[in-house]
């Protein structure tokens, strides 16, 4: 496949190496744009293929057994980080007829989420994945349509399917002699090293195209916490989380490998972060990759180290919301 910009050589997973990014070199850095067309909405999610998929469902489907990996939607109940809405339901009865509605509100990063494309642009520049801007994205059309460019819809078609690897940094953080401190409600980067070092004590082999989850321990310390402890979390601004470090390394790590990259923290990286730029700058709008946040690794984890397997086959099948910013992944490991 020849890619559409111009002088840009494709490697053998058919993509330009790390070193060509940007692959226009008036394009915000370390950005993909152009790579699958101008118009594209997919990003990384491109590199999930049917061959690909097919293969994932082939060697990873072994005993049907599925784990949900979706925080409650109630999961914050009274208050939420980053002040979002929380989420609401009004049951209704149906007067005449034994029989119930009802209807949900909420924000669509209140619990387990996938951030899409329309989340988070290149700071400095105010750009989206592609060159979107914040003007495209509000547009409205003479017949009153909204712009649905880089809406989460795009991703429902096909949804987020492949090959699950989970990294129990947790665990594995745990179990060193020498452990260091991780405290989840605080700026603690987690670097590349200690992820790679986990997947080798895992047994643990990526393929490209893979679909990463990352256990840091939020999940574990959140339901430690007290509720007048988290609402003092939530009120810190801008809100503290451990996460991925950012760096040259870790973005070029995800780039060779990675579909799309999610993790039980609020944030997925460490925040706020600690370079001038952040992973979602270059991983939603650089790349396009999708990013997971606010995902239940607890059993997915042990069901993980039962098996002393760490990858599954994932299903995952965002909501069909033209222009939607973020979705709940309704999302499934099956082993």
């Amino acid at each position: 496949m020849a890619s559409p910009v111009p002088g840009i050589k494709l490697n053998e997973n058919g993509i330009p190496d790390f070193d060509d990014l940007p692959l226009r070199k008036t394009d915000p850095h370390h950005s993909a744009w152009g790579l699958y067309g101008d118009k594209d909405e997919l990003g990384t999610l491109n590199r999930l293929t049917d061959e690909r998929v097919a293969a994932a469902a082939k060697s990873e489907i072994q005993t049907g057994q599925r784990v949900s990996l979706n925080w409650p939607m109630d999961a914050q109940p009274t208050s939420a980080f980053l002040e979002r809405q929380l989420f609401h339901q009004e049951l209704i009865r149906k007067p005449g007829r034994t029989v119930n509605d009802d209807v949900w509100t909420f924000n669509s990063q209140i619990s387990s989420q996938w951030d899409g494309l329309r989340h988070f642009a290149y700071q400095k520049e105010q750009q989206f994945y592609n060159g979107v801007t914040m003007d495209d994205i509000h547009a409205v059309s003479e017949d009153g349509k909204r712009a649905t460019v880089n809406g989460i819809h795009a991703w429902s078609e096909h949804g987020i399917v492949g090959r699950g690897v989970l990294i129990d940094y947790h665990s594995w953080r745990l179990s060193q002699a020498d452990a260091k401190p991780f405290d989840a409600f605080e700026s603690v980067s987690i670097p590349l090293k200690d992820l790679e070092a986990c997947l080798e004590a895992q047994g643990t082999e990526i393929k490209f195209g893979d679909i990463l989850f990352i256990r840091s321990g939020f999940m574990a310390a959140h339901a430690t916490k007290t509720l007048e402890e988290l609402t003092t979390y939530q009120a810190v601004n801008p809100p503290h989380f451990g996460g991925v470090e950012q760096s040259e390394e870790m973005i070029r790590w995800i780039w060779q490998h990675f579909a799309a990259v999610a993790g039980d923290q609020a944030a997925f990286e460490c925040w706020p972060t600690q370079r001038d730029w952040s992973l979602h700058e270059v991983l939603l709008a650089g790349f396009g990759c999708p990013i997971g946040e606010l995902f239940d690794l607890e059993a997915v984890a042990a069901a993980c180290r039962a098996r002393g397997r760490y990858s599954f086959f994932v299903a995952s099948e965002p909501c069909h919301v033209p222009g939607g910013v973020a979705s709940p992944p309704n999302v499934l490991a099956i082993f």
